[in-house]
């Protein structure tokens, strides 16, 4: 699942708008919106602060070495 759409589902089911997820963060309203319309760019702090909320944060995981031969 996409980030974007992992953390735009997270917030609706806590049933937070962007602006009460980017105060309850600590991030602007404009990173929340960059990061559910998927920006390939974002700080990975101010990702992690948001994903804190829902106990989760953003890591190092291996790679599916056959999924990723089979998509590049």
């Amino acid at each position: 699942m996409p980030l974007r759409t992992f953390v735009k589902e997270k917030r609706n089911a806590a049933k937070l708008t962007q602006a009460e997820l980017a105060e309850k963060a600590g991030v602007g309203l404009r990173f929340v919106r960059d990061l559910e319309q998927g920006k390939e760019s974002l700080r990975v702090d101010k990702v992690n602060q948001v994903l804190k909320l829902f106990g989760y944060e953003v890591g190092a995981i291996p790679i599916n070495r056959e999924l990723y031969n089979e998509k590049g």
